[in-house]
């Protein structure tokens, strides 16, 4: 008899056990893909990798070359134990992580870091971090999340924000879990003299209290209730950040997207399957929701926005990202841009990463375009990008241009973060999102959390 699945490729992969670099073949079976993974001292072990093949087979259409950057290590152990970033690395930084304070006012059963002890850094170190990571960029760094622990708990929280806005960075989110912006408008009222790329990145999983209490390790149904109505009292953009584990709140997606889009102050939600690292110790891998997994609850409980196709593997990380932008229509609904354009067709004029300009889309990319820069057939680039954004926008100031990007364009995203049992080298040398710590260094997110987390 024929074996039960197909030996797609190969790749290297982590023994969860042993923590060993170990080979790995990539299979379809039952219409999804597996990591069938070899240790000689733990033997062979099956993990789930993505529940629909289809969309696996389908991110290399959307992949590209990776943008380098400064590399602060050396290729000696082998990856991932040489970070950051050492030469193996493909990607360069498109959001980098500051984690300001390990101290938090939650216990969340399910924390990747942990959470709760140490001093927080000082907003000179934090400063350092920031000239680091903006040398380390060539000059300008694209995303910024201010992060712990819970960072509106550090005392200069407000002046941690003020430096990072003087730096080179082009965009600003506090990550938060919005209690003290619940409890407290004055805080508020001090954020919003940074309207204008800020946001703040809101964890937000959903509308059942259960689910918190699963989570968060309480209830906080009525405290994000109350952050997002202060946020949007003071006309702070708000991206929900929505952690999601399979049985418990998977079937609120469609709830979220709907909440999402038609409140307004929101700009966008990212949704992230839980990853197995940190405080977590409800491990069930054979039953955990993938990237693809995640993308067919979507358009299942959205049906009304999307269909399939809509959301694509983001190009800068093909392998653990997928996202999908979306502008109102003259009917004044949200649709996908990626039924305007076909973003396939224009991978060379595509930048890795995960901050959508319109500006920079207006003018460089068109520049590029008329210059024969990037090798590809783009000509109906120009005429795709201002089917969805006006020509009138580059006339518009500053402030009108920032208005108009919040109450008309709408982000919705998946990151499938890596943990042990999930690892295969491409997708962790591929990872964009990069932790900066205080001995000035740039480590995947993954990778941290997994091997270099103290």
């Amino acid at each position: 008899m024929d074996r039960n699945y197909i030996y797609h490729e190969s790749t290297t992969s982590i023994c969860p056990k042993c923590l060993k670099v170990i080979p790995t073949k990539i299979v379809i079976k039952d219409e999804k893909v597996f990591l069938h993974k070899f240790c000689k001292e733990h033997g062979l072990q099956e993990e789930l990798f993505e529940e629909n093949v289809e969309y696996h087979l389908s991110k290399r259409e959307f992949d590209k070359p990776g943008t380098p950057c400064k590399t602060q290590t050396i290729t000696e152990k082998g990856c991932p134990f040489d970070c950051g970033l050492c030469p193996q690395h493909d990607q360069h930084t498109c959001i980098a992580l500051i984690e300001v304070t390990n101290k938090c006012n939650l216990g969340c059963p399910t924390c990747y870091a942990n959470s709760g002890k140490g001093e927080p850094l000082a907003v000179a170190k934090i400063s350092e971090m920031l000239d680091f990571l903006v040398d380390s960029e060539g000059g300008e760094s694209e995303i910024l999340q201010i992060s712990g622990g819970e960072p509106t708990v550090h005392p200069e929280i407000i002046e941690i924000i003020k430096t990072a806005r003087e730096k080179k960075i082009k965009y600003i989110m506090l990550n938060t879990n919005g209690i003290r912006i619940a409890e407290d408008e004055e805080f508020v009222k001090e954020l919003s003299q940074f309207k204008g790329k800020f946001e703040v990145y809101l964890q937000f999983d959903g509308f059942d209290k259960s689910t918190y209490t699963h989570l968060r390790g309480r209830d906080l149904l009525e405290t994000k209730l109350k952050a997002i109505e202060n946020l949007r009292k003071y006309e702070i953009p708000i991206t929900l950040v929505t952690t999601l584990d399979k049985g418990y709140n998977d079937d609120q997606i469609g709830k979220i997207i709907e909440f999402g889009t038609e409140t307004k102050g929101i700009r966008g939600i990212n949704f992230q399957p839980v990853t197995y690292f940190g405080r977590l110790r409800e491990i069930n891998t054979k039953n955990r929701l993938t990237l693809s997994g995640v993308i067919k609850k979507i358009e299942e409980q959205a049906p009304d926005l999307f269909q399939k196709g809509d959301i694509i593997p983001l190009p800068c990380n093909v392998e653990r990202v997928a996202v999908t932008y979306m502008v109102k229509s003259d009917k004044k609904k949200f649709v996908p841009i990626t039924r305007k354009i076909k973003v396939k067709s224009y991978l060379p004029l595509i930048d890795n990463t995960f901050a959508f300009d319109a500006d920079r889309i207006l003018k460089e990319k068109s520049n590029e375009v008329f210059s024969g820069i990037g090798g590809c057939n783009c000509t109906n680039f120009i005429k795709d990008v201002k089917n969805i954004i006006p020509a009138s926008f580059l006339l518009k100031s500053q402030e009108e241009k920032i208005k108009y990007i919040d109450e008309n364009t709408f982000r919705i995203s998946v990151t499938s973060f890596i943990d042990v049992y999930n690892f295969d080298m491409k997708s962790m040398q591929k990872e964009c999102v990069h932790i900066i710590t205080p001995d000035l260094k740039k480590i995947p997110f993954s990778a941290y959390n997994m091997f270099h987390r103290k």
